[in-house]
């Protein structure tokens, strides 16, 4: 027979672990949804891209990569569409980075983060986010194109002949940048709030100013995300199609865009066009897989190199 006490401590070791099974039975289930919602989309990205490289690589060739289209874009290459996307990401990143991250430190540093005006500035933020991509390329062409590139015409040149008031290189990339800037401003806000206030406390306590503890200890520990921020910009951007329609890629161009004011080809548009408007869908289906594929692999290539200049940056951190 078991005494009142053993018995209690029976009943309190019972609970104890029916209580640690229901813990863990409740977590089971949603680490279980979240597991097969990776694997789902890990296939499905797998059968994408074996797909694309299956029928894009037999066509992948030096000539392919360096030759311009021939032929009515049923022959040749797509070396001038890899320069312009490459030349476009460029300029769309140089445009973007600094004003991105100078907008979140002027929201992080220098406002109250309950001021009626830094709620406006952020909700403006968040819905400039959710606007499709075509509206901006509606934007470019009347603002950027219609207003700024006209002006300068009417302004410093003189002639009927439009320089700057014509779909370009450069109204693109800054298209590009403003379809791109919340992504960068979100993230740098992210990586200025992980920053820990003691370094700026004693940053201030050895008698720097403001603009020096931000140019030389906010904006260094940040810049692991303010890269993030670059990333993510790169990979919205050198696949968006909608808002360069308008502001500057070509069909087709037998030169390079080597002037701010000159159009361009790009990949997606290429793509786009091969896909929508070739008058042989079947002659050109070779060279349009090849082209995903070339895409695919340059964003990879430049994603990959601002993660290793991030991650390099991180253990330069972490070590010193």
């Amino acid at each position: 027979m078991k005494t009142t006490a053993e018995k209690e401590i029976t009943e309190v070791t019972t609970d104890s672990i029916s209580y640690r099974f229901k813990v863990k039975s409740s977590g089971l289930v949603p680490r279980s949804l979240a597991l097969l919602a990776v694997i789902i989309i890990i296939a499905i990205l797998a059968v994408i891209m074996f797909n694309i490289f299956l029928d894009g690589i037999g066509i992948i060739s030096w000539g392919f990569l360096t030759q311009p289209p021939q032929q009515g874009m049923e022959a040749g290459g797509i070396f001038p569409a890899i320069f312009g996307t490459v030349a476009l990401v460029i300029l769309m990143t140089v445009a973007v980075l600094p004003i991105g991250v100078l907008s979140a430190i002027y929201l992080h540093e220098y406002t109250s983060p309950n001021s009626k005006i830094t709620r406006l500035i952020k909700i403006a933020i968040n819905n400039l986010a959710g606007v499709p991509s075509i509206v901006f390329g509606l934007f470019g062409l009347g603002f950027f194109i219609g207003f700024i590139g006209t002006g300068i015409d009417s302004v410093f040149l003189e002639g009927n002949r439009p320089v700057w008031g014509q779909p370009a290189i450069i109204w693109a990339a800054l298209t590009l940048s403003l379809l791109t800037l919340p992504v960068v401003i979100i993230s740098t806000e992210e990586a200025l709030r992980t920053i820990p206030p003691e370094l700026k406390d004693a940053s201030y306590a050895l008698g720097a100013t403001k603009l020096q503890t931000i140019r030389r200890i906010i904006i260094p520990q940040a810049m692991p995300g303010i890269l993030t921020g670059a990333i993510l910009s790169i990979s919205r951007g050198a696949g968006e199609v909608a808002p360069i329609m308008f502001t500057g890629a070509a069909y087709y161009l037998p030169y390079l865009p080597i002037k701010l004011n000159d159009q361009f080809m790009e990949l997606g548009y290429h793509i786009y066009v091969m896909a929508t408007q070739s008058p042989d869908v079947e002659k050109t289906k070779p060279i349009l897989f090849g082209t995903v594929l070339v895409l695919l692999v340059l964003t990879f290539l430049l994603n990959f190199t601002a993660i290793f200049i991030r991650s390099k940056m991180r253990r330069r951190q972490i070590s010193a």
